[in-house]
């Protein structure tokens, strides 16, 4: 609408024929569908605001952005909506203060979350008075989630580079560690039978085994750290589930911690890579065992559907507060004294190699519940031929 054009019809309007005041009627008519039709086109939100702060005015974006109806909230505080600024004193600012108020970036968590930069601009009308403002916000969560991507992915580098480092200084000890248990081994069996060999050669025997874990653990931390291809197989989890228990077992009874395993049958052979699943249900049971005192207790159950299988480790420990779940997967991320952060990152790796995720729930005094999805089926990329023209009950068990 081109400037003065209002002012001019209102100083002329009494002096107006009605065929000349229709012809400019229809002007402001067009004037106006074209200036809405502007409005609705743009992707940034547009809320227009009087001088008390209530909604005049919203364009379809910002309904999209802020899950509202345009209509529905005309006359309604912009307070209801975002609650983020004090509205009052931003009616009350003047010019010179609105930029350093009302740039911001916020986060949107209906009808989905989203984080939406908002910009307020002052609406100067007569006498130079600021009687309403225009809201502007701009959905800008990709650069947001790029940036974090970027952070993260950096962080995960640093990781890789350390682990490569830790582990290879950590191998040679073992190395020499070995070499040593197997010459005393030999020693002890030369000795005359009676209760002190026997006693001697079953320590060595346990730590040998340790010392065989502890290696084990070493090479499918590497693998899981350093992302490489699963060695896919088909593989019965709740033989894999069995096998990790039994690592754990002294663990377990150390620790007074009660352990069900719950199948729901039947279950399917999934193809997966069969070491890189018990590291990831090794990670998640010893994290539970860690948070538990002595009469805690782990239920794990297995369930499948038509797509994947569920495997769940609820345990009945503290929970976390809210402001920890956003942390879990990252690099160093701890909540214990002698944690070093990578257990979950490394169990979430596996998922993803696996096309599958992992969901966590935590409810503080309640426990906190893991669960783990992996698709029943191998997934991959297929191209598809074009169609002929004529054919178109619960095991319980305790641990």
């Amino acid at each position: 609408m081109k400037a003065g054009f209002l002012d001019k019809l209102m100083d002329r309007i009494d002096r107006l024929d009605p065929e000349s005041l229709q012809t400019y009627f229809l002007r402001l008519a067009q004037e106006k569908g074209l200036l809405e039709t502007i409005f609705q086109a743009i992707q940034e939100g547009l809320l227009v605001l009087d001088g008390e702060g209530r909604i005049s005015y919203v364009n379809r974006a910002a309904g999209d952005l802020l899950g509202i109806v345009p209509d529905a909230v005309k006359g309604q505080h912009v307070s209801r909506h975002l609650r983020e600024l004090d509205w009052q004193k931003v009616m009350r600012f003047d010019g010179g203060e609105w930029s350093r108020l009302v740039r911001q970036e916020i986060e949107v968590t209906y009808p989905r979350r989203r984080i939406v930069s908002l910009y307020v601009v002052p609406l100067v009308m007569v006498e130079k008075r600021a009687s309403g403002a225009v809201v502007i916000l701009r959905d800008v969560t990709p650069e947001r989630e790029s940036a974090a991507s970027l952070v993260e992915s950096e962080r995960v580098n640093a990781v890789q580079l350390l682990a490569a480092g830790v582990a290879h200084e950590i191998g040679n000890p073992l190395n020499a560690l070995t070499i040593h248990l197997q010459l005393m081994d030999r020693e002890i069996r030369a000795l005359p039978e009676d209760e002190k060999r026997s006693n001697l050669l079953e320590m060595a025997g346990i730590a040998r085994s340790e010392v065989a874990r502890l290696d084990t653990i070493i090479t499918q931390f590497l693998r899981a750290i350093r992302p490489s291809r699963p060695q896919l197989a088909p593989t019965r989890l709740e033989s894999t589930l069995q096998e990790t228990l039994n690592l754990l077992k002294q663990d377990i009874e150390n620790r007074g911690i009660t352990v069900s395993l719950n199948l729901h049958e039947p279950l399917p052979t999934l193809p997966v890579d069969r070491d890189q699943i018990k590291q990831a249900f090794f990670n998640v049971m010893k994290n539970a065992l860690e948070a538990l005192t002595s009469g805690g207790r782990i239920d794990i159950t297995v369930s499948a559907n038509d797509m994947e299988v569920e495997v769940t480790f609820q345990d009945n420990g503290p929970g976390l507060e809210p402001d920890v779940m956003g942390r879990l997967f990252e690099p160093y991320f701890t909540t214990k004294t002698a944690g070093n952060g990578l257990g979950l990152m490394i169990v979430q790796r596996i998922m993803q190699d696996h096309g599958g995720r992992v969901e966590i729930a935590s409810e503080p005094g309640k426990g906190t519940s893991v669960t783990l999805f992996l698709p029943r089926h191998a997934r991959r990329l297929r191209l598809l031929e074009a169609p002929a023209a004529s054919n178109v009950n619960p095991d319980k068990k305790g641990f």
